[in-house]
């Protein structure tokens, strides 16, 4: 056991399932002795989890890792995650003295560190800076889709045991965590998904339930059934599109249709009328034409999504799509993405506007700006409220008075 108090510094750049994995290797370096970092503090050690999925992901990756450098000049800096699998060079070449943990060797990551020591407990019992919890339920990808280079870092897929999940969640939850987000790179993959859903929904002491994302191929009648009448499950959900149209769905190798995506939507608000969706889209796949375009302004329209991620299409070496001959010119790349981000905008405003006038129950965060707390509804919405004698991890009535840029305004109840 450390007995110095050493300090350690971190940076997570990309998914839920990088924050999880970041979370986990912080609270085993505290289990070893370990403390944070304070501002203005240099640290011993410091951990940068990174990403690859896109240029712009590498490119932030890079950047924490040399922030942290600069910070810390006398620090030992490890580097992990998809672009310390995809790329060492590139890490390497910032720093020689920078050490790399790739991603098939992230489960050893105390080890690595302290050879001679027993390794914690990886469970983590807190969630820094957040009043909700991720969870990794799931790693790997084996749907290969033509554009996503995440099945060649993260591996094949594999699922953790069913009773080490809910024994974390309940840890988690007898740390006052109200609300659980299961993540994973492919979270239909789990064996029994929905049962797993209905196990964590009968955990004392959990208020709300979440998913990071799925994909549409992954929900059958069952999960809508479960999804829509677990007590804890919110009338939200991150459902994956990437592109409304069947002809490029096809070329990016996605197992699902338009048809198939609208139909899920409609069945999910035929139980709630108010479950609330949000989405992926990648603008300017290769050979995407105006046509394609449009039918994925249609989709946007029809769903009315609370929030929409636009993706400009990002080559990756080693993908299908990277050798595709219809190349959407970068000029033509840059109008589309603004079309669709201004229609996804207008989809956002639509839902915010219909909340206005409601009474909506909130989870308090720890974020506070001036007079201001901020909270997230069931639905996924941020609210901000008057501060007063409120802080983090309440939940608390409000009636939804207004919203601005992307948040609501809400008054106590």
């Amino acid at each position: 056991m450390v007995t110095d108090k050493k300090k350690y510094a971190t940076q997570v750049v990309g998914c839920r399932v990088n924050q999880y994995e970041l979370q986990s290797m912080r609270s085993q370096l505290e289990a070893h002795g370990y403390t944070a970092a304070k501002e203005g503090e240099e640290a011993d050690l410091c951990v940068v989890n990174t990403c690859a999925v896109t240029e712009n992901a590498e490119s932030s990756s890079r950047h924490a890792v040399r922030l942290l450098l600069n910070r810390n000049p006398k620090a030992k800096i490890l580097v992990t995650g998809c672009l310390a699998q995809k790329d060492p060079s590139s890490l390497k070449s910032i720093s020689s003295s920078i050490a790399i943990l790739p991603n098939t060797e992230k489960d050893k990551f105390f080890e690595t560190l302290f050879p001679d020591v027993p390794p914690p407990s990886p469970f983590i019992t807190t969630f820094e800076g957040h009043t909700r919890a991720f969870i990794k339920i799931q790693d790997g990808c084996t749907c290969f889709c033509s554009y996503c280079i995440v099945p060649f870092l993260r591996g094949a897929s594999r699922s953790r045991r069913k009773d080490e999940i809910l024994e974390e969640i309940r840890g988690l939850l007898g740390s006052s965590y109200k609300e659980i987000v299961i993540t994973g790179v492919n979270v239909g993959d789990f064996p029994q998904l929905t049962d797993l859903l209905v196990d964590i929904d009968a955990l004392p002491g959990i208020e709300r339930l979440r998913l990071s994302s799925i994909n549409p191929n992954d929900i059958d009648d069952r999960f809508i059934e479960v999804a829509s009448s677990l007590k804890s499950f919110c009338p939200s959900l991150h459902l994956v599109l990437q592109s409304g149209s069947n002809a490029v769905l096809k070329k990016m190798r996605r197992k699902y249709t338009q048809e198939m995506y609208l139909d899920i939507v409609r069945r999910l608000r035929d139980k709630r009328s108010d479950f609330a969706f949000s989405t992926d889209v990648i603008v300017g796949f290769p050979g995407e034409s105006e046509a394609d375009l449009e039918q994925t302004a249609e989709v946007i329209k029809s769903v009315n999504f609370s929030k929409v991620h636009l993706f400009p299409y990002s080559s990756r070496e080693g993908t299908l799509a990277a050798r595709f001959q219809e190349q959407v010119p970068i000029e033509v790349l840059k109008i589309r993405k603004l079309k669709i981000a201004e229609l996804a905008d207008l989809s956002a405003q639509r839902v915010r506007q219909d909340f206005v006038g409601k009474r909506v129950p909130i989870l308090t965060e720890s974020r506070e700006e001036g007079q201001w707390l901020f909270g997230l509804t069931p639905h996924n919405l941020v609210v901000k409220i008057p501060k007063r004698m409120l802080s983090g991890n309440e939940l608390v009535e409000v009636k939804i008075t207004g919203h601005i840029d992307e948040e609501l305004i809400g008054e106590l109840v």
